[in-house]
């Protein structure tokens, strides 16, 4: 009888390891999901345009590129700051996001048709400065409705 009782407590206390052991995998795999996050990149580049509504537009256009992780286009600077997953998209696709919603960036012209279509407030000029220093003061257009 002392033999199956022993038995018993020997599978018994087997199986409680087996499940810690269980546990501390699940614990380890769940650190290594966390700490394997991918770096994003992190880049700024001038992006012409006028108001707060320029500022909705361009930044859901670079937002739209799978991989941006954030944008904020600075009214004033005429500048861009995006944060993005390398693997996923490259900084031409931001450039023609933003170029196809009638913006220019440094490096591609806004679409013609698309630029047509802004706002008047929004319609910029094309020899504007971009990537300013942020001394001069825009217009908030505040009173426009998205």
């Amino acid at each position: 009888m002392k033999k199956v009782i022993l038995s018993v407590a020997i599978v018994a206390a087997l199986g409680l390891v087996s499940c810690k052991n269980e546990a501390k995998n699940e614990v380890e795999s769940t650190q290594t999901e966390i700490t394997g996050e991918v770096a994003l990149t992190e880049m700024s580049f001038g992006v012409r345009g006028n108001c707060g509504m320029c500022k909705s537009t361009i930044e859901k256009a670079a937002n739209a590129v799978e991989g941006v992780a954030q944008a904020n286009w600075d009214v004033n600077k005429k500048k861009i700051d995006v944060a993005f997953d390398g693997s996923k998209t490259d900084a031409m696709a931001i450039h023609k996001a933003i170029a196809a919603s009638g913006y220019d960036t440094e490096k591609v012209a806004g679409s013609e048709d698309a630029y047509k279509n802004l706002p008047g407030c929004c319609q910029y000029d094309h020899t504007m400065e971009m990537n300013q220093s942020g001394e001069h003061k825009a217009e908030a257009h505040d009173e426009h409705h998205m």
